[in-house]
């Protein structure tokens, strides 16, 4: 018994020294860098001047155009979207038909009771029927975004019409955590900067994600108990 205690006492330990270590920044394999594609050896003795890929621009900005060049994004998100809705109904409705005449007289008859106190004489053909439905809903919702700052990303590939598909990650320590921001998308040539940078409101089909991971992630968000019990799954 001791010594089953001991084991359990040795494992309990070495799972929290083993969460106590710090395993660094996670790296996601999507925003990986592209490393720039290196140009075909030029041929010996063709007696040109210029050899394609080997060339040097002199009188142009030196910007990103190549696979594996550095493009610097500028990040203006600010977004804010307001929606509400109100919707009410009603309806109603009444049916009231009388005694038929059939063959000149209206028609009469006794129905059998087994309830002393019921009135099971004298009944008629005639009868009425009215409905009413009301519903109201209102709804409204309201959210406001904004992410600013800088962050370098590759050249990933060059698209036919000249247009570059660019990726990165920028991955940031801070006390007992890390923050990780992504980014990708289109970028036009016409749209980058003498400066080498661009405005990631004009990225094409962008996607920007802002997370984080460590003590101060886990304390925002909820346990797995309370998801359930706040999911679809928990029918109350």
């Amino acid at each position: 018994m001791k010594r089953l205690f001991s084991l359990l006492l040795l494992l309990v330990l070495a799972f929290v020294l083993s969460g106590c270590q710090s395993t660094g920044p996670k790296r996601d394999a999507e925003y990986a860098p592209m490393r720039p594609v290196m140009p075909p050896p030029a041929p010996r003795g063709n007696g040109n001047i210029y050899q394609a890929g080997y060339e040097m621009v002199w009188f142009e900005d030196i910007v990103a155009r190549r696979v594996g060049d550095l493009l610097t994004v500028t990040l203006v998100e600010n977004t804010q979207a307001n929606k509400s809705a109100t919707t009410s109904t009603a309806k109603s409705g009444e049916i009231d038909i009388a005694n038929p005449t059939l063959f000149g007289s209206t028609p009469e008859f006794n129905t059998p009771g087994i309830i002393p106190l019921a009135n099971n004489t004298g009944n008629n053909l005639s009868f009425d029927l009215s409905s009413s439905s009301d519903f109201s809903g209102d709804g409204s919702a309201s959210q406001s975004n904004a992410l600013s700052g800088n962050i370098t990303v590759t050249v990933v590939e060059v698209l036919p019409n000249r247009n570059l598909y660019v990726r990165g990650e920028k991955r940031i320590g801070i006390n007992q955590g890390y923050e990780y921001v992504r980014l990708a998308g289109i970028v036009r040539p016409q749209d980058i900067t003498p400066q080498n940078t661009v405005e990631s409101t004009r990225i094409a089909d962008p996607t920007i994600s802002y997370v984080g991971e460590g003590a101060l992630a886990d304390a925002n968000s909820q346990g797995w108990l309370t998801r359930f019990f706040n999911s679809a799954l928990f029918p109350f």
